[in-house]
């Protein structure tokens, strides 16, 4: 099965299982808890709306969902065993399980909130599927039962996130699959650990949700981010430009406001005219000046000017010849000997 190739009538089969409830007020109760024309609403909020109480309003819905299962288990529900078998095949392709928002970008045109909530519904209808409402620590999603009810989908993913807390930093699913020591597969840890709200990923890299590395939230994450996957200095032209064509949510960032960052964060050291690295690869703050002085104090000694301008280099990108200049105009250092500098102590 390819991507897209599948698109049903969501709201038909929805209206359809709806058809097979007799009474309207209890059609309205399941309709409105799922969000499956309009937003969802509280148990208060449809109480109030019917007169009745919330405890009422829970005790219904749990009775009709009951009952729409129980008919559906029995084939009773028109269309159900079609749907659970496209259900089921678009979600085995992915692993066995899959976020809803993600599945109805495979089933539905538009993928809309409302699209979402029939998909769910539908699925809650299906004995063959278990969903995995949203909460704190899941996204709402839908998985095959045959492969794991809701516990054992708990266990794996607190298992995947405990994997990803053990390697401590951003790793390929291949890595955290390898790493859990289970025989689950690279496509099932990848599809268990995406229903998970603790974990994010990034350029093929998963990671703790709270690791800006996979889960950028501000302009200067996302800096840390462009640098550390380049490996090596960039001007913050280009750095604005890597933002832009980045996977990141929110990429509509000037590149005054990402230069204005690159200087306030200690992550980034500035090495040449618009050039940055990260300080963390062992470049330090200072001008060319302070660079050649820290060279020659490691040193002990005079230096040749050509030893001088190579290890200048090693942490700034600029021209020899700004090199030079500040070795013969700066009053800190002296000239030695032919083309050989040393600290001049007197400005010590």
């Amino acid at each position: 099965m390819t991507d897209k190739t599948i698109q049903i009538d969501i709201t038909q089969a929805v209206n359809n299982i709806l058809s097979s409830i007799d009474h309207d007020r209890e059609k309205e109760i399941i309709s409105r808890r799922f969000g499956l024309f309009d937003r969802k609403e509280t148990l208060e909020q449809i109480g109030e709306l019917l007169g009745i109480t919330r405890e009422r309003v829970r005790q219904l819905e749990k009775a009709i969902l009951t009952k729409l299962k129980a008919s559906a288990k029995e084939g009773k529900l028109t269309g159900i065993t079609e749907l659970q078998t496209v259900l089921k095949e678009v979600i085995n392709d992915r692993g066995g399980i899959i976020r809803v928002n993600e599945l109805g970008s495979y089933l539905t045109k538009e993928n809309t909130k409302i699209d979402q909530s029939q998909i769910y519904f539908i699925a809650e209808m299906c004995p063959e599927l278990i969903v995995v409402p949203d909460s704190d620590f899941f996204y709402q999603s839908i998985g095959v039962r045959a492969l794991h009810d809701e516990a054992k989908i708990k266990e794996l993913v607190d298992m995947i996130v405990a994997t990803v807390k053990k390697i401590g930093s951003q790793a390929t699913i291949e890595k955290i699959t390898k790493e859990t020591g289970s025989e689950l597969g690279s496509q099932r840890v990848r599809a268990l650990a995406s229903t998970s709200k603790q974990l994010a990923t990034l350029n093929s890299k998963w990671g703790l949700i709270k690791w800006p590395t996979v889960n950028p939230k501000n302009i200067r994450d996302k800096i840390y981010v462009i640098l550390k996957e380049h490996g090596s200095p960039m001007h913050f032209n280009e750095i604005s430009e890597a933002i832009k064509k980045s996977e990141f949510k929110r990429k509509d960032v000037t590149t005054q406001a990402i230069h204005n960052e690159l200087i306030k964060d200690k992550r980034f050291v500035l090495i040449g005219r618009g050039i940055y690295a990260l300080k963390e690869w062992g470049y330090e703050k200072g001008t060319v000046a302070d660079i050649i002085a820290e060279v020659l104090k490691k040193a002990g000694k005079p230096l040749h000017r050509d030893e001088i301008i190579k290890e200048v280099l090693k942490s700034r990108v600029v021209k020899e010849t700004t090199i030079l200049l500040n070795l013969q105009g700066k009053a800190q250092f002296k000239r030695v000997a032919k083309a050989t500098y040393g600290i001049d102590q007197k400005t010590q």
